[in-house]
């Protein structure tokens, strides 16, 4: 682990810290001692020697300075205007910088002064805070008291931050948290109509379950330094072991409460995330292992199969590396992988998992960006639902990171929040709907806020309607995707092999039907030549026409 710490007394020098290192500063003013410090460079000796002996009353009658300045030509003497300086500011939205002239966020049209912080996704973009909104209530629902979902956040996870105040803000921030809670409170979900959990830390024996003893004791050190970094993204101040126990925890006791029947389903609003955490290392925001604590958690009460469903657009490399070699965990991602140069470089379709656990761990993994609602709903259908009912599992954990969501700064991907809705309601129908939903990452507060909510909606019951074809019609490189996965799968999950052959005959005969649509449009098309004569011929009828009037006149 990489720490960078600052110190916080100061014994003949100050530590600063400057591009990755520590910078000695004395304390004392000796080097101060030839006042040179602070002056303005090349100031005349004449002016200087007056301003020192000139007191206060007598400014006011100093045109011997001006004088002296501008002896010979003064008469149209105007101040100097100094420039006007536009101070940058980052958007609140989506953290990138803009000039200070603008009110719009020139990458997400997020005004300067939105209200997004308080009134979540339901606030206009393009407008300043007036601290009113109104929404509809448009579904009916339960209270909390009579409710099936329940919700785990705390306050305390909002003290995970970066230490060192940055030009640029860094995207995993507490304003990720607040926003998704401003958009649950002001469509009335929770508090309303969640169930709340009390937040605790998890226990180290608990967390040794999935880590190595080395790395949670790492994390814990990190309590003591006002700020560390594991890598050059992944930071740490004084109170991120804590947020990161408090944020396991609820993983854990949220699992226990849904395998036991006391509630239907869950939420997990939780940071720091957790899904690129490995056995013995953290990375990528990552501290612990959220997800796996809550998978070993529910088998631990009982549950003898745990599907896993990965869909943020990162791919989960910790989580697959903590259960690769484990038949009962079936973990399935759905990310941007790009030949293997999208962070964080794993999660190819042919890593399958090993000693034992091949067929275990299905990658799906996107050779672009851009990719959007038919794209993962088409994986779906014909990758993730197959494999994980022929698995048959006892709960499913997803891991939802919203950073394919559309307008996200890091996934650039295009699924909306009736995407999400979509593939949690496919997932609802496995293992009668036992299923937890544990925040990873999500970049943009107005797409995670919006996809959060959705998804919420969708566990307590609520049917939405979703403009989507359940008959999804793929990107190009989407399809050849989900082909490529299928035809390393099917190896192991055999369902998969009728599915293939059936997708590929439809695609055939679509390919043909194409072709003759093709053709048709061919033999339609008129000759290039008829076009050049029919213009010839008008051109020769206009000129005569205008010949015959000229002869007139």
């Amino acid at each position: 682990m990489v720490l960078e710490t600052l110190e916080s007394s100061c014994e003949g020098s100050k530590r600063r810290h400057v591009n990755g290192g520590d910078v000695a500063l004395p304390c004392s003013g000796d080097e101060f001692s030839n006042g040179d410090i602070g002056a303005a460079p090349e100031v005349p000796a004449k002016r200087a020697r007056v301003s020192r002996e000139m007191t206060f009353e007598d400014i006011y009658g100093a045109d011997t300075l001006l004088n002296d300045d501008d002896e010979d030509d003064d008469s149209d003497w105007e101040p100097v205007q100094t420039p006007v300086e536009f101070v940058n500011w980052c958007c609140v939205n989506c953290t990138m910088a803009n000039p200070g002239d603008m009110v719009h966020c020139f990458i997400c049209a997020e005004h300067k002064e939105s209200g997004i912080l308080k009134h979540g996704c339901f606030v206009s973009p393009f407008f300043k805070d007036t601290g009113l909104i109104e929404v509809e209530e448009e579904y009916g629902g339960s209270s909390s008291a009579t409710s099936s979902t329940a919700v785990g956040f705390d306050e305390r996870m909002l003290l995970h931050s970066e230490f060192k105040v940055k030009a640029h803000p860094h995207p995993e921030r507490p304003d990720r948290l607040r926003a998704i809670a401003a958009s649950l409170a002001t469509a009335g979900v929770f508090p309303g109509r969640c169930l709340p959990i009390n937040a605790r830390e998890i226990t180290k024996q608990e967390l040794q379950m999935v880590h190595t003893s080395e790395h949670v004791d790492a994390v814990d050190t990190t309590s003591q330094l006002l700020y560390s970094y594991f890598t050059s993204d992944t930071y740490a101040n004084e109170y991120s072991a804590r947020a990161a126990r408090l944020a396991a925890g609820l993983c854990a006791d949220l699992a226990t409460e849904i395998f036991s029947g006391r509630v239907k389903n869950g939420f997990a609003l939780v940071r720091p995330p957790g899904h690129h955490a490995g056995i013995r290392h953290a990375m990528g925001f990552c501290l612990h292992n959220n997800a796996a604590v809550a998978a070993l958690v529910a088998q631990a009460a009982g549950a003898k199969k745990v599907l896993i469903v990965d869909w943020d657009v990162h791919h989960g490399n910790g989580t697959q590396e903590i259960f690769e070699q484990n038949k009962s965990v079936l973990y399935i991602s759905l990310h941007r992988h790009e030949g293997g140069n999208f962070y964080p470089g794993t999660g190819a379709a042919d890593e399958v998992g090993t000693n034992g656990g091949e067929g275990y761990c299905v990658n799906v993994p996107w050779s672009c960006g851009g990719v959007g609602d038919n794209d993962y709903i088409f994986a779906f259908q014909h990758v993730v639902l197959p494999i994980a009912s022929a698995f048959s599992p006892d709960f499913v954990i997803i891991s939802a990171g919203f950073d394919a969501a559309r307008g996200d700064p890091l996934g650039c991907c295009d699924v909306t929040p009736a995407g999400y809705s979509r593939m949690t309601q496919m997932l609802g129908d496995l293992c009668g709907g036992k299923m937890l939903v544990i925040l990873e990452g999500g970049y943009n507060l107005r797409s995670i806020s919006s996809s959060a909510t959705a998804v919420i909606k969708v566990l307590l019951g609520e049917n939405p309607e979703i403009n989507l074809p359940i008959a999804t019609t793929p990107s190009k490189a989407g399809l050849q995707t989900v082909f490529d996965v299928m035809n390393i799968q099917m190896k192991f999950w055999p369902s998969l092999a009728i599915s293939y052959s059936k997708l590929l005959s439809e695609l055939e005969a679509r390919l043909i039907e194409n072709k003759k649509n093709q053709i048709k449009r061919k033999l339609v098309r008129v000759p290039t030549w008829w076009k050049w004569g029919r213009k010839k011929l008008l051109y020769k009828f206009l000129s005569a026409r205008t010949y015959s009037r000229s002869k007139r006149f």
